[in-house]
């Protein structure tokens, strides 16, 4: 198998859950999702932090009309499947699945990974499910991590920045 072959062997959609599950089964999962429109810095120091938290990585990536209802028109800078090989292609990264959805509680249902992993915007002391800061999905994994930001790295702010 090439190197490409490879990485997208690891690219997986709602379709294909049955082969990734296969993958997961008997081994310490952690999930994390976003839209990761433009990969950098805080990006990659975050999912390798995340994926140290399991023996399993698995990254879901929301589907560009999910992408545009969740930041706007303009967005995503990259499709679905170049930001899906892109994170693939991290040595650190197990799995990657493309979701219609604007949240991932479906595919946290369906795969129930073991720690749920999300930036620091979020707060797992939140209980109303209304609040923007809500972890989705946070009852149905045994446990919930917050990784916290780096500082002054963001897709929203590239993207101004090369306007």
């Amino acid at each position: 198998m090439s190197t490409l072959e490879g990485i997208r062997s690891k690219i997986f959609t709602t379709d294909t859950l049955a082969n990734l599950k296969a993958q997961m089964a008997g081994k310490n999962s952690a999930f994390t999702n976003g839209c990761f429109d433009i990969l950098h810095l805080g990006h990659v120091t975050y999912l390798a932090s995340a994926s140290d938290l399991g023996d399993f990585f698995v990254i879901g990536v929301n589907a560009d009309a999910s992408v545009k209802r969740l930041k706007g028109p303009s967005r995503p800078v990259k499709d679905e499947y170049s930001r899906a090989l892109i994170l693939a292609s991290l040595s650190f990264v197990d799995a990657v699945v493309i979701f219609e959805e604007d949240t991932p509680l479906e595919l946290i249902t369906e795969l129930r990974p073991h720690t749920l992993i999300k930036g620091g915007d979020y707060d797992p002391n939140i209980t109303d499910k209304n609040d923007p800061k809500y972890i989705v999905g946070r009852d149905l994994v045994e446990s919930v991590r917050v990784i916290p930001f780096v500082d002054g790295h963001s897709s929203s702010g590239l993207i101004e920045k090369m306007r």
